[in-house]
């Protein structure tokens, strides 16, 4: 019942009949219930008014509409409004005037939905600060309810640090700013970092204003990546370059900072307009250099664990910020190249001797070899000249071998020491890399640090019974096994090989030898010292032929010989005195004839 109708008397009230128990007419209780209704709002179903709540509890609200009956209302609707109270007004639609109960039926979430799209776009033109109910978690945000619709809450707007759990935030209710909607899909997206963007940027201001270099701030942990960490110096980011976090070498971030810890730093730098700032939190404390043990000098003994490997060396960690390098030639006694990753990997924990210290450039060197005595000390002894033994084939160059008899002990089989019979081009012919090889001690270069050696030497020179076979003019039975520019590499018996050149393999009937072919040569030189035998085929058929033609000569001459023979064995008469003068009357008879 209305208040004008509690304190307004009815004005044609009988009462004096009312005063004696007598009933009123029923045309006067007809007018009383006209007039009762009167004072009632006139509903209809899926009207949306205004009521004001006068009841709750945990299932249910009790509305009063100025209707005859009050409406109920189920408490979830409400959920985006933890504060509702008794008192407050709500707009409600009309569901039902009257169920099978005779209860007045109400919906606020309908009421919501029917003026939603209306209330949300007036918030956006004037940027109205809303509340919404975060209903559940989505790809990449929150949905939110608002006014009754389903509004979109990225990730990146929920606050202006990242966050890490969204759940958190699931059943909270938040005000936020409506920052664009779509009319044709009818999509909302809400913003809560917006609200606080304003303010914070006042702080950053005042803040940037009085940074300068040296300066030491408390931060928090806003994000962590795999080359530094941000800091939140309070509306205000900078970064902690992995370099900076600490003096010894980290891997990652990770390893010295969490999320959300609070920390103090020292600005080291930041560009003009102070949008980047350079943070360290290493220099807040004491180098580790300056804490090093004084008594600590060159030849001392060391232990520590290797935390960078490269190609040329290893550091090795001594002390937490302390790093010395081990060089690769310092790692083994081997003049050898090798890698580094052939001693040792990252994470092993050593022993090394300290070579060099320099305290004010905070530099230290270190080896390990030096923990093992030096090969090359006594090296005439263990390896005199002329002792036999086994090598590893190590590497290979155009003129020879290099192979390792044990660690830190080199030495050379130049190619002419390889075989005594075999022209060798190039040592990966004769062996391979790491194989076993018989060596023989030729000569020490104790300063270069070498031993020269020979492989042939543990054989007898074949070539001093050679000389005693191949003489000059001898013929052997040849195969070609390869042509070169200059002639032809020909195999002869006992492994040997020699060599002719081109005019030297032209056969009898005029055609060149070939690849594979089996031939008579002849040999035409023999040098014992160079290891050369020089052949021919050519000079096989020549020496016939010359042979034959010199017989022919032979021949031809004794048979003139015999020709003239009778001739010269003839009287000769001689001439007397009368036959002159016989001569002499001729030859005046020829004159006169002329």
């Amino acid at each position: 019942m209305t208040e004008e109708l509690k304190n307004s008397p009815i004005a044609d009230f009988d009462w004096d009949a009312y005063e004696k128990g007598e009933a009123q007419g029923e045309k006067t209780r007809e007018e009383l219930t006209k007039t009762y209704d009167e004072s009632l709002n006139t509903v209809k179903d899926k009207d949306v008014i205004e009521g004001t709540i006068i009841a709750l509890n945990k299932r249910e609200a009790v509305v009063n509409i100025g209707y005859k009956s009050d409406g109920i209302i189920p408490m979830n609707e409400f959920r985006y409004n933890p504060d509702i109270k008794v008192g407050d007004v709500v707009e409600v639609f009309i569901e039902n005037q009257e169920d099978k109960k005779g209860q007045l039926i109400l919906s606020h979430r309908k009421a919501r939905a029917a003026r939603s799209w209306e209330r949300i776009n007036e918030a956006l033109e004037k940027d109205e600060i809303i509340k919404g109910y975060i209903k559940c978690r989505t790809k990449g945000g929150m949905i939110v309810d608002v006014f009754g619709i389903e509004a979109f809450l990225p990730g990146s707007q929920i606050d202006v640090r990242p966050i890490r759990d969204y759940d958190m935030f699931v059943g909270k209710t938040m005000e936020f700013k409506v920052v664009k909607i779509n009319q044709e899909y009818k999509n909302v997206v809400v913003s809560h970092k917006a609200l606080i963007e304003a303010e914070l940027e006042q702080q950053k201001r005042e803040i940037i204003a009085k940074l300068e270099k040296g300066q030491v701030l408390e931060g928090t942990v806003k994000n962590i990546t795999s080359y530094g960490v941000f800091i939140d110096l309070g509306g205000v980011d900078g970064l902690i370059h992995i370099t900076d976090l600490s003096w010894g070498r980290v891997s990652h971030p990770e390893e010295v900072v969490q999320l959300d810890q609070k920390l103090n730093v020292v600005i080291l730098d930041f560009d003009d307009e102070k949008k980047r700032i350079a943070l360290g939190l290493k220099q807040l404390m004491p180098h580790p250099w300056d804490a090093l043990d004084p008594n600590l000098k060159v030849g001392d003994k060391v232990k520590g664990r290797v935390v960078v490997m490269a190609d040329y060396g290893a550091f090795v960690e001594i002390a937490p910020g302390v790093e010395g390098l081990i060089h690769v030639s310092e790692m083994s006694w081997s003049q050898h190249l090798r890698s580094a990753q052939d001693f040792m990997k990252v994470g092993d924990e050593i022993e090394a001797v300290i070579l060099t210290l320099d305290r004010d450039d905070r530099k230290m060197s270190l080896g390990i070899k030096q923990l093992k005595p030096d090969p090359w000390e006594d090296i005439e002894i263990r390896y005199p000249v002329g002792s036999q033994h086994t090598a590893k084939v190590r590497n290979f160059t155009n003129f020879g071998v290099f192979v390792e008899i044990e660690e830190g002990v080199d030495g050379l089989i130049h190619i002419s020491d390889l075989s005594w019979t075999k022209k060798i081009k190039h040592p990966s012919e004769f062996t391979q890399l790491g194989a076993d090889i018989q060596v023989q001690v030729l000569e020490i270069d104790k300063d270069a640090r070498r031993l020269s050696l020979g492989h042939k030497q543990l054989e007898e020179n074949p070539w001093e019974v050679f000389e005693t076979i191949f003489t000059p003019g001898s013929i052997h039975e040849g195969t070609i096994v390869e042509m070169v520019e200059k002639g032809a590499v020909v195999a002869l018996p006992y492994g040997v090989e020699g060599f002719a050149t081109p005019k030297h393999l032209q056969k009898e009937d005029g055609s060149q030898a070939k690849v594979d072919e089996k031939l008579n040569f002849k040999v035409i030189e023999f040098n014992k010292d160079s290891k050369r035998i020089i052949l021919s085929h050519s000079r096989i058929h020549e020496d016939a032929n010359k042979a034959e033609r010199n017989e022919a000569r032979k021949a031809k001459r004794a048979a003139k010989r015999e020709e003239a023979a009778p001739v010269l064995n003839q009287p000769i008469e001689r001439a007397t005195l009368g036959d002159l003068e016989a001569l002499a009357a001729l030859k005046e008879q020829l004159s006169q004839g002329k």
